[in-house]
């Protein structure tokens, strides 16, 4: 059943409140094209209270010891756990993804809370040995201070529970701006915080106009530290904002995931995981594989096997039982993949399955299978983010090599080979932050998660994600 949906309010000095001005912006269910409630527009004077806030939290915080915010955090972790199911409904609601997608992002997010909690508690310093007697050389790690956190819309809960956890397990505040057009369970997960005990000022959350918030809250002097997941371009203009502020800044930006499927690749174990990644969250995630790099001896049955699985999944509204694919998100996407899909097309592809929007209502579209396309189309170019996936063939392992590593992008690629020489050669070759090979490992709190190049820097899991908000202070000391 659907949820009744709330209208989302600001999140400032520890109280829930409308935007200064009164203004707001509608929600739309993209299953159904229908305004479902409303999200508050923050005005200058809203951001300046949650800068003044995050200050004030950060003085507050960064003094509790690393246990004490190990404590409230996992208590967070629990609370999000317990009101999994009725933040789930509200994800579907506003995102489209089933609902058991829904549940497993919300779930993942309090494995993600626990780990950094732990983490917090390991943020480790260092005696360097001094050169002469009565010397004592302290290296110390400090919380870097208040954060500005820019989120998706593709996962709300995910992207930002990675920023959250990371600055807050190092001792840092943070201001969230979320997406605008799922902003009903980030505020959930913002809550669970809340009711865990954390400070007023320790977390803010803000939506509105997202080039008027990054660009008051980047030059804020407040604000120590930035953190952006979205489009390279988008990531791009930031990262020069931040720059000209001597900010430091974690980047994750968008990708073009290449899948090398080798000749002796296990065929069926390569369809079955990799139709259900591409063609999760409707293809809208980052690190999904896009561009299928398939040697010539095995094309014919990897296209065959891939086409009808894709074929088999079901569409439809993310909360009837059987739905495996979603709508997309917004009204912007279909109209770009159907230029994709054109271009394509008209540089001699074939669209061997799917390809069109389903229905009239609600933004579905066909999980679409494109092959042959040209290296010079746009789909070969720029991220489809979207149910779409390009299966070109190549003659040998240099060729697929070449393909995967020409882009500019540099965030995920997915390996399928049988031969350890043939392993070796693409873990060493291949150009990404991330490489899965013969399975789908990658997202896990402990693991790294970043790209090279136009995909970004830095990483937002592992043990290094804490460093980013941390400063070194060093201190030698004659005693």
């Amino acid at each position: 059943m659907k949820p009744d949906y709330p209208n989302t309010q600001l999140f400032i000095d520890g109280v829930w409140r409308d935007a200064a001005a009164q203004n707001s912006l509608d929600v739309v269910d993209p299953s159904t094209e229908t305004v479902i409630g409303a999200v508050a527009k923050a005005a200058t004077s809203d951001l300046e209270d949650a800068a003044q806030a995050a200050q004030r939290g950060f003085d507050i915080w960064r003094d509790m010891s690393p246990l004490e915010r190990s404590k409230i955090m996992r208590r967070a972790a629990g609370i999000l756990r317990e009101r999994a199911e009725p933040i789930a409904a509200l994800m579907t609601r506003e995102q489209g993804k089933p609902l058991e997608q829904s549940r497993i992002e919300i779930l993942a997010a309090g494995d993600m809370i626990d780990w950094f909690a732990e983490e917090g508690r390991r943020t480790y310093g260092q005696i360097i040995p001094a050169r002469q007697s009565g010397v004592m050389q302290v290296a110390v790690k400090h919380p870097i201070g208040p954060v500005a956190a820019f989120t998706p819309w593709n996962f709300p809960i995910n992207q930002a529970v990675r920023k959250l956890s990371a600055a807050l397990a190092a001792g840092c505040s943070i201001i969230v701006k979320a997406p605008e057009e799922t902003p009903a369970s980030p505020a959930e997960l913002i809550r669970a915080f809340a009711d865990a005990g954390v400070p007023a000022g320790v977390i803010g959350l803000v939506y509105g106009e997202p080039a008027h918030i990054s660009e008051y809250l980047i030059a804020h002097p407040v604000i120590r530290k930035v953190s952006f997941t979205g489009s390279t371009p988008v990531g791009k203009h930031l990262a020069s904002l931040s720059g000209a502020h001597m900010k430091p800044a974690t980047m994750e930006l968008g990708g073009h995931a290449p899948v090398l499927i080798a000749e002796d690749a296990d065929l069926d174990r390569a369809v079955s995981q990799m139709v259900a990644h591409k063609f999760r969250n409707a293809g809208q995630v980052c690190i999904a594989p896009t561009r299928f790099l398939v040697h010539d001896a095995v094309y014919d049955r990897f296209v065959s096997g891939f086409v009808a699985a894709a074929q088999a999944l079901k569409v439809g509204n993310g909360f009837d039982e059987d739905s495996q694919i979603g709508p997309l998100a917004n009204d912007r996407r279909i109209p770009m993949i159907e230029e994709l899909l054109q271009d394509a097309v008209a540089n001699g592809a074939t669209i061997t399955s799917g390809g069109k929007r389903i229905g009239k209502k609600g933004w579905f579209f066909e999980p679409t299978v494109v092959t042959n396309a040209a290296v010079t189309s746009r789909i070969m170019n720029e991220e489809p983010f979207g149910p779409v996936a390009v299966i070109n063939r190549y003659a040998d392992l240099d060729a697929m090599i070449q393909e995967a590593n020409r882009l500019d992008y540099g965030l995920a690629a997915y390996a399928y080979a049988s031969a350890q020489s043939t392993i070796q050669r693409m873990v060493q070759d291949v150009a990404a932050g991330m490489l899965s090979v013969n399975h789908v490992g990658l997202s896990l709190p402990e693991l790294p998660f970043g790209g090279i190049r136009d995909s970004g820097y830095g990483t937002e899991g592992g043990s290094d994600a804490i460093s980013a908000y941390l400063d070194t202070h060093f201190a030698t000391i004659h005693v």
